[in-house]
């Protein structure tokens, strides 16, 4: 039971990667693969502060401002010199891999001995898990109700249009191209304060511990919609991110523990991923045939 209780804090920690990149992907409409490496980057500029003594929550800002810096390159290469936003974001993902490796002076690095939020905090609590789980939901909470407000914003809505529509945000005066870069420095910085989070969680730091994360966010985000197809306020839709990064987690520990070889776990985190992108697709195909099904037998 323990386990999927470990699933569920670990799956707070995960939304936040989730609520980023909803951000870019939903809101901007922006293909970033940066998060793959802004998410190491968050780690190992975490790793790296607090194993020279730096606070740990200190640590763990400037790890988002990290992440930020990551997300504003990317945006820069696309708005300034007109790179497809794609190419753009691989261009910066493959920089930072060698950045991460300077950041952290090797390949992988352990919060062995050092303060973290986690060990800071574990003296107020009487179980690990009941840490993880108050420290996920503070953490969570906090950045749903900071972009609620922030969304609601005119600056807020004129990212939004500029992902909805950029002519029609240019028509409109808004200064699209800040609009982009500003957009993705906070989902790079959401990216990045996630990476720092699970290292801290998990003990250590690294180089290739984002390889696939995309898949891990996107499966959040396309769960959350799944299950909670309609409209939704904004409040909801961000929230129903956290519960499908809980139930993607819970899921992979669940076939996990059917007894597979855990070297399929990137496997199996991409066929959770394509099943639930077709079921909406293979949904209205049986909900279709049912239809025609029906109107048959009215006919008769």
């Amino acid at each position: 039971m323990s386990i999927y209780l470990g699933a569920i804090t670990e799956g707070f920690l995960w939304g936040i990667m989730g609520l980023g990149l909803y951000i870019s992907f939903r809101i901007l409409n922006f293909a970033d693969l940066t998060s793959e490496s802004s998410f190491t980057l968050g780690a190992a500029i975490a790793v790296a502060l607090m194993s020279n003594g730096v606070n740990p929550f200190v640590a763990t800002i400037v790890a988002v401002f990290g992440g930020m810096i990551a997300g504003f390159i990317t945006g820069f290469l696309t708005t300034v010199f007109e790179i497809p936003g794609l190419l753009s974001s691989i261009i910066t993902m493959t920089g930072l891999y060698s950045m991460n490796l300077r950041i952290m002076g090797k390949p992988n690095s352990s919060f062995r001995g050092t303060d973290t939020i986690f060990s800071t905090l574990e003296n107020l609590f009487s179980s690990e898990l009941l840490l993880d789980a108050v420290v996920g939901i503070v953490f969570v909470g906090l950045i749903i109700l900071f972009l609620n407000y922030f969304f609601k914003t005119d600056f807020g809505q004129a990212i939004i249009a500029t992902g909805d529509n950029v002519i029609m945000a240019m028509s409109l005066g808004i200064k699209t191209k800040s609009m982009s870069r500003i957009a993705l420095m906070i989902a790079n910085g959401l990216i990045a304060l996630s990476g720092a989070l699970i290292a801290q969680n998990n003990g250590f730091s690294d180089v290739s511990m984002g390889t696939g994360t995309v898949v891990v966010a996107m499966a959040s985000i396309v769960i959350g919609e799944v299950l909670i197809r309609k409209d939704l306020s904004l409040n909801s839709r961000l929230l129903s991110i956290v519960l499908g990064a809980i139930i993607y987690r819970l899921i992979l520990v669940f076939v996990l523990r059917l007894g597979l070889n855990p070297n399929d776990f990137k496997l199996i985190s991409a066929l959770v991923l394509a099943v639930f992108l077709a079921f909406p697709k293979v949904s209205a195909f049986f909900q279709e045939r049912r239809q025609k099904a029906n109107n048959g037998m009215g006919g008769l």
